[in-house]
């Protein structure tokens, strides 16, 4: 699972299912995925509309552009969930499944098995953060996703702008995430598409937390996203300087601005220059 490219994707961008007029946009934007969405992009009456589309669509794909594209399907609870899992088993070289409102393995499993792609499930409910370990360790799963949104409105809760209230379930999907060996998970939205400023805070929050990705809804938050997960150019000089040190001491202890460099540090140093870069 690890070596597909949507394990190290940056930014999951969304296009409406119904409109394939803009997958080839969408697709050239610099997202390192792409997410045809089936789910609540789409109006009730174009749900069979958005799949058929998809799938005429599908032949015009080269190979490198399927293997960044995920379909968001319908929840399980849906009418529409097993007529999209069906659909997405003759799309031949899809990247992955994205599982909205997941609450088991069960339905992990179920859609990999349906689907023979990888899984993303959108944790989005009381039930799914209470079962987000057993997600992670389920057949088929590629990286958690938090549909903070929707998990707002399901518990009931009336978050401040920096979502404060949201650390610990972060915390926890990241810890979910490292335990089952899983790539780091991918944040929820930001839903002001026209502040530069709010969309930086929010993926830096999500950096700090130790997400990878964030999910993206226009266009012009790809490059803002790219910039605040990449690590800056002074870290970048600095994990530069540590491992130069490091050569230097030839095994030997050492400091760094006055600071004692032991292994955790130099692994730090090495993670950030090898993360992308903006």
């Amino acid at each position: 699972m690890s070596l597909l490219p949507l394990a190290q994707a940056r930014s999951f961008l969304f296009v409406p299912g119904h409109r394939p007029e803009r997958f080839a946009k969408a697709l050239a934007s610099g997202a390192d995925a792409v997410i045809v969405d089936l789910e609540d992009a789409v109006p009730l009456d174009a749900k069979d509309a958005a799949r058929a589309a998809l799938a005429a669509a599908w032949p015009g794909f080269e190979d490198a552009q399927r293997a960044r594209l995920l379909v968001r399907v319908n929840p399980a609870a849906t009418p529409w969930h097993e007529a999209d899992l069906l659909a997405l088993g003759h799309l031949p070289g899809l990247g992955a499944v994205m599982l909205p409102k997941a609450e088991s393995a069960q339905q992990i499993e179920r859609a990999f098995q349906a689907c023979g792609v990888p899984v993303l499930p959108l944790i989005e409910s009381a039930e799914g953060v209470g079962q987000m370990d057993a997600m992670a360790r389920a057949e088929g799963v590629l990286r958690l996703g938090l549909g903070h949104i929707d998990l707002q409105a399901d518990l009931g809760m009336r978050c401040g702008p920096d979502e404060a209230e949201l650390a610990p379930i972060r915390l926890a999907m990241v810890l979910a995430s490292r335990r089952a060996g899983l790539p780091a998970p991918v944040d929820g939205v930001t839903t002001a598409t026209t502040d530069a400023q709010v969309l930086a805070q929010d993926a830096q929050r999500s950096r700090r937390f130790g997400f990878g990705a964030k999910l993206c809804i226009h266009p012009a938050q790809v490059v803002g996203v790219h910039r605040a997960l990449a690590p800056t150019e002074a870290e970048c000089v600095w994990a530069e300087r540590v491992l130069a040190a490091e050569v230097e001491a030839r095994g030997g202890a050492f400091s760094v601005d006055g600071k004692m460099v032991d292994p955790p540090v130099l692994l730090l140093a090495r993670q950030i220059l090898q993360a992308p870069r903006a």
